[in-house]
């Protein structure tokens, strides 16, 4: 009679055990929105990682040469960071409803990226006005492309930044905005870690023998 008891209990009756319902409720699906974005953010991936492959391999013709070190490269990454914290710290007012501080994490956000743009620009200008520069180096090309690249998923980013801060202007619920700032917040971190590979890849110097063996190249 116990074996039987045994066999026919069922688990999600016994006290202290969730049951299906419960367990089903926990697991909070994901919105179609953030997994659009994730999936396109490993598209994104993906084509980076053959820009590096395609870079590393370059290298190693007698032709090449590596690019011009510019110094304001290391300010536009401390401000693309900057703009990430901008958005952690709007998501954080969006989850405790402070409306004033999400618009200022909002803005300083979108105004940190915006400065990043200007930076690059300068760097362009600077790499242009070098007196050696050859546009005939494929370092410089690929600095162009790369850069390029870049910027223009930032742009992408910021037609969303731009539509969430319509709606947190005047009286508005952060609840309703939180999805939108969690995107946000998910694809400038993503592009900023994307970031700091390609700017190794392209102040990487003469150190060709270490980066073709990391892209397994050697």
């Amino acid at each position: 009679m116990n074996i039987f008891n045994q066999l026919t209990v069922k688990p999600w009756e016994i006290t202290g055990l969730p049951d299906r319902k419960t367990q089903a409720s926990d697991k909070r699906p994901q919105s179609p929105q953030r997994v659009a974005l994730k999936f396109f953010l490993g598209v994104v991936a993906v084509l980076f990682l053959l820009l590096i492959f395609a870079y590393a391999g370059r290298m190693g013709y007698e032709d090449w040469r590596p690019v011009p070190q510019i110094k304001l490269m290391w300010a536009n990454s401390l401000v693309l960071l900057l703009a990430c914290m901008a958005f952690e710290v709007a998501r954080f007012a969006a989850r405790h409803g402070r409306q004033k501080m999400l618009r200022t994490g909002l803005l300083a956000a979108g105004l940190f990226t915006l400065s990043f743009f200007y930076g690059q620009f300068l760097a362009w200008q600077q790499m242009a006005s070098l007196s050696y520069f050859q546009i005939t180096n494929p370092a410089i090309a690929f600095f162009y492309l790369i850069t390029g690249l870049h910027g223009l998923h930032l742009i992408g980013g910021l037609t969303v930044w731009g539509k969430t801060c319509v709606k947190v202007w005047g009286a508005f619920d952060p609840a309703k905005v939180l999805q939108s700032i969690e995107l946000c917040t998910l694809y400038w971190h993503c592009l900023f870690l994307v970031w700091l590979v390609l700017f190794g890849l392209l102040f990487t110097g003469d150190n060709l023998d270490i980066l073709l063996t990391i892209c397994g190249i050697r």
